[in-house]
Parts: structure tokens; C-alpha cells; sequence
């Protein structure tokens, strides 16, 4: 289908404005431009209780943000990676996001301040990813979360590190995870997919913006390779957690997304696929923009209801 006319006026707006210069600045100045577009998010929805706190990591803490509905617990629990390439985003990018599904379900959320790139290169980010999701599982009952019922969620790259720490979680005997849900995600480092083509240009995420954010990240081939990395490059997707995976039609990242979640049905992992037509990568964080991104909001929540078996009050 066409693409839908509001994503189409936010595009041109993009392109008057001259979109991010990745090769023109510094890193530290596109991530200041970068956080010039929260107000995408909306108006923050109310959570009975956020709290920052720091959590032990493999090379020191990393910072977490806690959301905790309103209602006695022990809530199921969502941990959750911001998109961003490995290089951009932190707490504040995805706090309306986060609030949103914490209502939705409602469950507990933690948001992963996970290190960036190109400050600390893979497997960095992947690391802490899965640290934190350790660390939810074993201060269970501090955090007032239920540990049997974990799941991780991410958009983009923070779809890729939800996909790799289920693999992690997996290889090395925990924690075990209820569900993973994968947002547009990026799976492997190649840039020659039908979408790839289609989409490489003119619709936010471009193949060139996914090229640097790639050489950031993990700039060379071995890296890349591994299925830390490019969690499509597994051998066995067997034993996984079950998967929503949703992918947008005007998204560069659409085909691998796509590909992935039929690597995980062909290893007999339960998985839903939704491609949201007319839409474009990064859309599921414009809630205030797009009617969509409503819609995949509510789709995550009742994927994770089901998963965690939380009777719905609305």
C-alpha cells in the first residue's frame, strides 16, 4: 500500500530540515540533535512509581529506570532496550514508551541505559543487555517482579539486543524468558535485502545511516558475523522464548526482521509477525503523531498480557 499520508508529511519535513549530518559532526553533537526529537513521544502517561537506579554490569554500573504500576505485585516484568544504532538514545528517548506498556499490561518495565557505541564497540551493549536482564531476574523480589514471568522488548538495535539476549540467555542457562518482542529489529549486517532497495532512501532510516551505525558498532567482519551480533547468523534457534516480531513496509529493515521471524518458526519457536503497511522504521515511538503506533503499543501489551497470563481491567 502507499505510503500513509501523515508518515508521508513527517518525511518531507525530514528532508526540509535537512535530516542528521552522520558524517558532518561529532557523535556527542547528533546525539544532542538526536534528543531534539523526544517530543515525538508526547505527553508522558503517569506510572505509579519511576525510579532510576544502577545496576552491576560487566565493566561497571549500568543505569536503569524502574516502572512500577499501580496494585500489590509481584508484577510480571518487561526489560526493555532503547533503539538508537548501539549509538544513540538512553532513558529519556524511550520513557514514553516505557510508561505506556508498564500501564498497558500493566507490569513492571525496566529501561536499560545499555553502553553506546562507538565509545564501547560490540559485544558491549550485548553484554550489559543481558547483565541487566540477569540482574531483574535475581533481585526478583526487591523489585516486587514476578521472575518466572520475564520478558525482554527493543526497537532497532534494541531489537537486535532483546533478539541476542534470548540467544545469551539461552547458551548460558538463564535467566529464563517468557517472551521477546522485536521491534523492527536489526538481525544481520548485510544491506542487500529487497527492502534494502526499496526502502535504502527517502524513508528515514537510510542504507547509509544503517552502514555507519554498523561501523560504529562492530566495524569488522568477525564481529559482525558473530550471532551476538547478527542473531540471524545462529545456527540453532531452537529453545527460544516465544516471539512478536513487527516489522513497518517502508523500513530498510523490513525483510531481515521478517527474515528472522521465519528462522524462528522454523525452529518450532511460537512467533506472530505483523507488518504494519504504510509505515516507516521508528514510527512504534511517534505515538503522538501516528495512529499506528498506537495500535503496535496495544499489540505488545496484549501479546505480553497472553504470554504472562494478566487479566486485562479495560
Amino acid at each position: 500500500m502507499p505510503l500513509d499520508p501523515k508518515a508521508r508529511e513527517f518525511l518531507d519535513q525530514m528532508e526540509a530540515a535537512g535530516g542528521l549530518p552522520f558524517d558532518a559532526l561529532p557523535v556527542a553533537e547528533l546525539r544532542q540533535l538526536v534528543g531534539g526529537m523526544l517530543a515525538l513521544q508526547g505527553e508522558p502517561e503517569p506510572v505509579a512509581h519511576v525510579e532510576d537506579r544502577a545496576v552491576a554490569g560487566p565493566a561497571g554500573k549500568i543505569p536503569v529506570r524502574v516502572y512500577t504500576p499501580a496494585g500489590s505485585g509481584p508484577f510480571p516484568v518487561l526489560v526493555y532496550f532503547h533503539g538508537g544504532g548501539w549509538v544513540f538514545g538512553n532513558r529519556d528517548s524511550h520513557d514514553g514508551t516505557c510508561r505506556s506498556l508498564a500501564n498497558a499490561v500493566p507490569m513492571a518495565v525496566v529501561s536499560v541505559d545499555y553502553r553506546l557505541a562507538p565509545e564501547d564497540p560490540w559485544p558491549a551493549a550485548a553484554e550489559d543487555a543481558h547483565a541487566a536482564v540477569s540482574w531483574v531476574a535475581d533481585n526478583a523480589t526487591t523489585l516486587n517482579v514476578d521472575p518466572r514471568r520475564v520478558a525482554v522488548a527493543g526497537d532497532s538495535a534494541g531489537g537486535n539486543l532483546s533478539a541476542v539476549t534470548a540467544l545469551m540467555a539461552r547458551d548460558r542457562g538463564g535467566p529464563p524468558l517468557q517472551h521477546q518482542v522485536l521491534i523492527y529489529p536489526v538481525t544481520d549486517a548485510t544491506f542487500d535485502t529487497v527492502s534494502y532497495r526499496e526502502n535504502g532512501n527517502g524513508y528515514f532510516l537510510t542504507r547509509d545511516m544503517m552502514m555507519w551505525f554498523w561501523d560504529q558498532y562492530a566495524p569488522g567482519p568477525v564481529a559482525r558475523s558473530h550471532a551476538y551480533a547478527s542473531p540471524i547468523r545462529a545456527t540453532d534457534l531452537r529453545q527460544l522464548p516465544p516471539a512478536l516480531v513487527l516489522t513497518a513496509e517502508f523500513d530498510p529493515l523490513r525483510d531481515e526482521g521478517e527474515a528472522y521471524a521465519a528462522r524462528l518458526r522454523e525452529a518450532g519457536v511460537p512467533v506472530r509477525l505483523h507488518r504494519y503497511d504504510g509505515m516507516f522504521h521508528g514510527f512504534f515511538s511517534m505515538a503522538s503523531m501516528f495512529e499506528q503506533a498506537q495500535t503496535a503499543v496495544a499489540e505488545v501489551a496484549e501479546a505480553l498480557r497472553n504470554s504472562f497470563r494478566v487479566r486485562s481491567e479495560k
